[in-house]
Parts: structure tokens; sequence; C-alpha cells
């Protein structure tokens, strides 16, 4: 009898790591869930908005051309670094000899930061993976095996995307004072493209600043907040940012997407930018 309690002991703790629908630890029961309320509708939104973002990404990322109107540089470009357009390279040419479209020297560093942000992988695990689709809802997979294998043990290196994210928020951050200069290069302009700069670069300094990551680097393993006043001062700052991480992770999303769109029309000549002074 003693024997027989053991197997059963090792095997509901083998069964542990299942999951699924048709997980040993599952209540049994035959529905996927009894949630009531419309629990799919977080997950589908979710999807359909990153989609349409990534398939609007990958084609101006791309497209190598309309991202540069002086004196506005999109975001999806900056610092351009490759074979760009006249005037649009404030830091030199480096890469001048790359074949393809400037924008994928450097969207590799934000891109990375956000695949691997806290809050976005519980947005694609829900969305794209349904692992699991929403709470008290089951997934389909069979196993789990976390963030220890490739892929996504590549999530792990998501301090180090945020250090390059944050020269990428200083560069677009510079970007946006020049963008009170007018094509001439003279200072005393402020045009529309001005004004949505500067909130994307807002918006996108509350996204990075309040991240996780952020918040550990500023008062992580520290035994005494006593002893380090000015990096208690700083984790406090950043635990109020990131209370809102995922909304400005949201809104940050849209500005960027909004500044690059609106420097292509203007690049485009599709129509002229409203100017105040």
């Amino acid at each position: 009898m003693a024997s027989t309690d053991a197997r059963e002991s090792a095997v509901a703790s083998s069964d542990t790591m299942a999951a699924g629908v048709g997980s040993p630890t599952r209540a049994r029961i035959e529905a996927r869930t009894l949630r009531q309320d419309r629990w799919w509708l977080y997950p589908a939104a979710t999807f359909t908005v990153f989609m349409a973002f990534v398939v609007y990404a990958t084609i101006r990322a791309f497209m190598g051309s309309h991202y540069y109107s002086a004196p506005y540089l999109s975001p999806f470009y900056s610092p351009c670094l490759g074979d760009c357009v006249e005037g649009s390279s404030d830091f030199g040419q480096p890469f001048d000899w790359w074949p393809l479209s400037a924008a994928l020297i450097i969207l590799i560093f934000p891109l990375g930061f956000r695949l691997t942000c806290y809050y976005y992988r519980k947005a694609y695990y829900r969305s794209f993976w349904l692992s699991p689709p929403a709470c008290a809802v089951a997934e389909p997979h069979r196993g789990y095996t976390g963030e220890t294998r490739f892929p996504l043990i590549v999530q792990n290196i998501h301090r180090w995307f945020w250090y390059a994210a944050v020269l990428v928020w200083a560069v677009l951050t510079y970007d946006a004072v020049l963008a009170f200069r007018d094509e001439n290069g003279d200072w005393g302009h402020m045009g529309l493209g001005t004004v949505l700069m500067v909130v994307n670069v807002v918006l996108l300094g509350l996204y990075t600043f309040g991240c996780h990551s952020c918040r550990h680097i500023t008062g992580g393993r520290l035994r005494h907040f006593s002893k380090h006043p000015v990096r208690y001062r700083l984790w406090t700052w950043v635990s109020k940012l990131n209370a809102q991480h995922a909304q400005y992770a949201w809104y940050s999303l849209f500005s960027v997407a909004l500044v690059d769109a609106y420097i292509w029309m203007l690049a485009a000549n599709v129509f002229d930018d409203p100017r105040f002074f």
C-alpha cells in the first residue's frame, strides 16, 4: 500500500507541470471555461491592434523612402545611419554600404525592447499563443516550459534592450528639439509635426522609464533604502510610472505610428504641415 501511494504521489507531482484543457490537474468539466462574460474581447482586440501595427511597421521599415520632411525625421528611421536622404543624418552615415532600408539598422533595438517587455509578454502570450487567453480559461497547449528554451529564453535580455531603448529615446528627443527649426535650419519654427514629435517622446519616455527593469535598476537589490536616499527617490518615481506601464505602452505604440504616418504624408506631398509660427 505504501509503495502504491508513493507511485501515485510521484505521478501527481510530475503532472503538475502539464498544462492545457486536458491537464490532469484541471477540474473535470467539459466546458473550456464557465465564464459568462466576453472574455475573448481583450485577446481579440490585442491581436488585431498588434497585427495591424506589425504589418504597418514592416511595410514602412522596408519602404526606405518618405521618412524625412525637413525638419521632421520619422522615429522608425532615427538615427538614420544608412544611405539616407540629404539632411536626415545628424550622426553621419557609417552604414552607407547597407543595401536595405536604413530603418532595419535601428528598429531591432526598440522592437526588441517591446517584444521582451513584461507587459507585452502578457499581451501577446494571451492574444497570440493563448497561454492562457484569459483568467480562468484553459490554454490549448499540453506542455509548458516557461522562458527556459529558445526562443522565449531571449526574454531574459530585456534589461539590455532597455539600455538601447534609452539611447534611442535620447536620439528621438534630440529630433524633437530639431523639429523647432524650419526647412532652412533656422530656429523659431513650430508646426503640427513639432507638436506630434514632442508628444511622442514624452509618451515614449513615460513608457521607457516606467519599465520594470528601470524600477529594478534604480532600487533593486538594496537592503536599506535609508542608506540610498537618491536611489530610493528615483525608485518611488519609477514605481509611480510603472503602475501605468500598460497604458503608456499602448499610448506610445500609437504615437510612434502616428508620427511616422504624418511624416510619410508630408514627404509624399499629400498635405502641407500646419504651422503655428
